[in-house]
């Protein structure tokens, strides 16, 4: 069996809209000391020969002690270092924990859509391209600032995800953890095309072949091997939820371990953690699915320990993972997560509708102090209700919703997600349209990317760019159409 990096004390890591354009189109507690000063985010150069073009920030807290360890983590298409940097949370818990950051950059040069090039070979495998282009910024950075090389981590999202796997299964004696967002497994794509069909194609390979892939990336490795996280929403129409399926066979082979778990436990956010445990009982594999979730990074805005990070495009408020992961990887000193704050409440049931209204209601859990309630995955309660009950206004008559709550404590710890139940609102609903793709995007019901249309809003795939492909398109708020095929 493979042994695994220990993640405890040192020993002395669009968007896809689509994962690539062309990808796309086919294809951020115990007690903890004060935090340092902010700093701010720095354009590194000079890091090293550079052979990805890629760009290198960073980001040091001030007081930042030697020896601290060293996180990279790389931003989705469309997106850049910046961005991700001000939504996913990892700056809370860099000032907290005194730990320093490394993102790099995507050129537009290199890819159009800003899409790190994780299924070309020129740039996933060891000693070539924009795989040690990143390698030379972890170099750099324990140079330079006295980081911990064991311990360093790599997350990223999307295509930063994509990234993420290539960095393990390339680098295993670089990385001592990592945390794939989203993502693709290590070999699933080695051009455009191919790369395309991860997204939305399951391979299925066996277990023994995905890590076949991975153990190929650096032959004759014989040391510990990085932990591995997976996270993944399961309304992903993206990158599609087989993937985090792929992901955990790839590298529970690779630790000689089953794909069955060895323990199953909720978290907030309707989120559940599957664990995967080696010989001495800790998790070498843990794959979080968050219910409901569509294609991005889970944050959950907020003061709490466990809160973090901005919603935005990509970055969807369901559960801080930044914590999740940064605790972890020991990052916090301790290596360990809290227990679920609360149980998922029962009994919720819809108790009536209107043609703009569906009223909930549901049972009390113990040690509550309020309720958030979630809409097709999307918290509508901007502060928690503080019953039992709720009535969500402002609905597009004759539209099916679904609907989940959460208990809250008094500290804004959030628990578990209940099951959900789906409503329709009464009357005839919104406006349906029956339409070849491109008359809906000369509509403005919908957008093309890249020879591939997608429902305006929602973003909902809808196939090839041209006048044979027909949808029926439902209007269900405005500017959000989706895709209502026989269902008008």
């Amino acid at each position: 069996m493979i042994r695994p990096r220990s993640l405890a004390a040192p020993r002395s890591r669009l968007l896809l809209l689509a994962l690539l354009a062309a990808l796309v189109a086919a294809l951020g507690v115990a007690q903890v000391p004060g935090p340092a000063r902010a700093a701010s985010l720095t354009a590194v150069s000079g890091f090293g020969s550079n052979p990805g073009n890629l760009s290198m920030y960073s980001y040091r807290p001030d007081g930042l002690p030697s020896n601290a360890p060293l996180v990279v983590a790389m931003h989705g298409c469309t997106q850049n270092a910046t961005d991700y940097f001000g939504h996913s949370g990892w700056q809370k818990y860099a000032d907290l924990w005194r730990f320093a950051l490394v993102l790099p950059e995507q050129k537009s040069g290199n890819n159009g859509q800003s899409c790190f090039n994780w299924f070309l070979p020129g740039d996933t495998s060891r000693g070539q391209g924009e795989a040690l282009s990143v390698k030379q910024m972890v170099d750099y950075a324990v140079a330079n600032y006295g980081a911990d090389r064991s311990r360093v981590y790599v997350t990223g999202l999307s295509a930063g995800g994509a990234m993420t796997s290539v960095m393990l299964a390339t680098y295993p004696d670089v990385f001592a953890g990592g945390a794939v967002m989203s993502g693709i497994a290590y070999g699933c794509g080695t051009d455009t095309t191919s790369g395309v069909l991860c997204l939305s194609q399951n391979k299925g390979y066996t277990p023994q072949k995905w890590g076949d892939l991975v153990r190929a990336a650096y032959p004759g490795y014989s040391g510990p091997r990085p932990r591995v996280a997976v996270w993944q929403g399961t309304s992903d129409t993206t990158v599609y939820p087989f993937n985090a399926d792929q992901l955990r066979d790839q590298w529970t082979n690779v630790f000689g371990l089953s794909q069955t778990p060895t323990s199953t436990s909720g978290l907030p956010g309707g989120t559940t953690l599957k664990e995967y445990a080696d010989g001495t009982g800790k998790a070498a594999v843990k794959v979080y699915t968050i219910s409901g979730m569509a294609h991005g990074l889970p944050v959950s805005p907020g003061s709490a320990a466990d809160q973090c990070g901005s919603t935005g495009q990509y970055y969807l408020s369901t559960i801080c993972s930044s914590y999740y992961v940064a605790t972890t990887w020991g990052l916090n000193g301790g290596g360990t997560q809290p227990p679920p704050a609360l149980p998922a409440p029962t009994g919720l049931t819809v108790t009536g509708t209107t043609t703009t209204s569906v009223s909930l209601s549901w049972n009390a859990v113990s040690g509550a102090s309020g309720y958030n309630v979630y809409r097709n995955g999307a918290k509508v309660t901007a502060s928690p209700a503080s019953g039992t009950t709720y009535t969500d206004s402002g609905l597009t008559s004759g539209t099916s919703y679904t609907y989940a709550v959460s208990a809250v404590t008094s500290s804004g710890a959030e628990g578990a997600r209940s099951g959900t139940v789906t409503a329709t609102t009464t009357g005839s609903g919104g406006a349906c349209v029956t339409a070849s793709n491109y008359a809906h995007t000369v509509a403005g019901r919908a957008y093309a990317s890249f020879g591939y249309t997608y429902a305006l809003g929602s973003n909902q795939a809808m196939g090839l760019w041209n006048v044979m492909v027909t949808h029926t398109l439902r209007q269900t708020g405005t500017n959000y159409w989706v895709i209502a095929d026989g269902q008008c």
